[in-house]
């Protein structure tokens, strides 16, 4: 790829495509439909529960990762279909590899969740 320069009207296209990219995730993958939902459930307890600014931030980085691997976990599922529509164990096995990243990320938002959540529901 040649690189033909910084210009800001190039930056300001790369955040089209990056936005195309977040409205893509949102409207077509049903499993990120999931993690928005939990995300929307999540900022509300912690609206309502009052959280710290050091508890927003692990609560926030923990969404941001999960629907990040979401999209790239997307993303691998859509190139590997069209590069093997057939049965093809390899791409299977990246398949699988990609979900597991984001279910380990989702179960880390989750323990995340509990650590920050917990105490303050019990509190009350």
């Amino acid at each position: 790829m040649k690189n033909e320069g910084f210009t800001l009207r190039k930056r300001l296209r790369s955040f089209k495509f990056a936005g195309n990219g977040i409205r893509l995730l949102i409207a077509h993958e049903h499993n990120a439909w999931i993690h928005c939902f939990a995300a929307v459930c999540v900022t509300i307890a912690g609206c309502w529960l009052g959280l710290s600014t050091t508890e927003w931030i692990a609560v926030v980085f923990a969404i941001a990762m999960v629907l990040a691997a979401e999209a790239v976990n997307s993303s691998i599922e859509a190139l590997a279909d069209l590069v093997s529509p057939d049965y093809n164990e390899a791409i299977k096995r990246t398949k699988d590899l990609a979900a597991g990243a984001v279910l380990i990320l989702a179960i880390g938002a989750a323990i995340v969740g509990l650590i920050i959540f917990v105490p303050k529901i019990l509190a009350l």
